[in-house]
């Protein structure tokens, strides 16, 4: 039913958009274009999505349509699981002649961050916590941790030589972060035997208590950051390409304010994006490889819920894990000081058509995504609770033999697309493996390809 009011809205709001532009074919847009759109999304880890958003475009005389001279992005929501998402974003290869500018400034509250531990299957997940069918539903915050994050970035690209071009940014994280604050959380549920128990403690807690999260890191802190790096680019397009490579690789070096001081460190990341026509304007394979891993120092483990990236192009960046790394399973399943990814999918065009002067298509695209350990925290104790009550030799409470190994899902999506700019993607995947996520479907509706 969600799916179905999310995509009636998408509709109507598509035929309310005000396209203040000209046309001079068939298929070139020119001028500006702007819309004002209800921001409906889902996502299975973060719930029903309710605001507004806006795109505005300008494509003056349409000679690079679809590529744009000017982008314009502002988004104000809110999701049913407490998450809050509220951001205004610019992109331009034009304003400063030779170099593609990008400013990004967020603001995302979360009451219900996502945390199962460190080092992926070397932490147990308790499928139960989560099941509503289950008497012990009513812990589910169990593997929770509140996460505010704050984000300031300036992104420069300039050319070296096509297909070649350097990079260079600066910007700011600020975290705060703690435990679950359940009586806030409780003032939201209107049924009582729906509210969490006050004083039960959460794996966040246990972490804390154990020493694998230190004082001073508990809290959160200030982290201002510069990062340098290359890109190779041959894709046909920016948005939505048909072909050609687009692969980075970069160094960020995150500083530390205040209490934070103690916590610098250098990170290393790179991605390879591939895309390869098969049937031109029809198929396409595309495959993203990915890394991010720590050259020197150490970083708050709420930094290491964070993929780096040298310009931002969407809201959220996730570590490993859900609608923007891993899709089918669990936000932040995969935390460690170091992972790796790869995410391969096809994209096949079923039908185009128009509405108006708007161009459209309808897609689909199966696709196998996959995740893993590189670099471990020190072990851990598999599970902190059955520790807490057992006697067992301290060398039997952690189990590594799964370390490495990597975490795969697989699932299916549907795009509707306009001006191949404007992509209305639902995701629909599954965990092969139930420590991943124990449920069977889980559903993301959101804007874009993941890459």
């Amino acid at each position: 039913m969600k799916k179905n009011v999310t995509l009636f809205a998408f509709g109507l709001a598509l035929f309310a958009t005000l396209s203040l532009s000209a046309q001079d074919s068939a298929n070139v847009r020119k001028g500006w274009t702007f819309g004002v759109l209800p921001s409906f999304a889902y996502d299975a880890d973060l719930g029903l999505q309710l605001g507004l958003l806006s795109n505005v475009y300008y494509f003056g005389d349409g000679a690079i349509y679809p590529d744009y001279y000017h982008s314009f992005y502002v988004e104000a929501a809110t999701t049913s699981k407490h998450y809050g998402l509220y951001r205004f974003a610019y992109d331009s290869k034009y304003l400063i002649p030779g170099h593609r500018l990008s400013i990004d400034l967020t603001y995302l509250p979360d009451q219900m961050c996502d945390f199962y531990g460190f080092n992926g299957y070397e932490s147990l997940y308790r499928p139960e916590y989560s099941d509503q069918s289950s008497a012990l539903y009513r812990t589910r915050a169990y593997y929770k941790f509140k996460r505010d994050m704050f984000r300031f970035s300036a992104d420069l690209q300039g050319t070296i030589a096509k297909p070649w071009y350097w990079n260079a940014g600066i910007g700011l994280l600020y975290y705060n972060v703690g435990t679950v604050d359940v009586a806030r959380l409780n003032k939201y549920t209107k049924k009582e035997a729906d509210q969490l128990p006050e004083g039960v403690g959460t794996l966040y807690d246990e972490y804390v208590s154990l020493g694998y999260i230190s004082p001073v890191e508990a809290n959160g802190g200030i982290h201002p950051y510069m990062h340098g790096g290359f890109t190779f680019d041959t894709r046909d397009r920016q948005q939505n390409p048909r072909c050609g490579i687009h692969a980075d690789a970069f160094l960020t070096y995150y500083a530390g304010i205040g209490n934070m001081r103690d916590y610098n460190d250098l990170m290393f990341n790179a991605a390879w994006r591939h895309y390869l026509p098969i049937i031109p304007n029809r198929l396409t394979f595309a495959y993203r490889l990915g890394t991010q891993l720590n050259v020197a120092g150490e970083s708050p483990f709420y930094l290491n819920t964070y993929l780096n990236q040298l310009y931002m192009q969407r809201v959220i960046y996730e570590g490993l894990g859900g609608a923007n790394s891993i899709r089918g399973i669990m936000r932040n399943r995969i935390l460690a000081r170091g992972v790796a990814f790869a995410n391969v999918e096809f994209r096949v065009q079923v039908a185009h058509f128009k509405i108006g002067k708007e161009n459209f298509y309808i897609g689909l695209n199966p696709f196998l995504d996959a995740g893993m350990v590189v670099q471990p925290y020190d072990r851990v104790i598999a599970d902190p609770v059955q520790a807490a009550l057992s006697s067992e030799n301290p060398d039997d409470l952690y189990d590594d033999s799964r370390l490495y190994s990597p975490h795969i899902s697989a699932g299916c999506g549907l795009k509707v697309a306009m001006n191949d700019n404007f992509v209305l993607s639902v995701d629909w995947a599954t965990a092969l493996d139930k420590q991943d996520n124990a449920k069977l479907s889980n559903l993301y509706i959101k804007m874009g390809y993941m890459f």
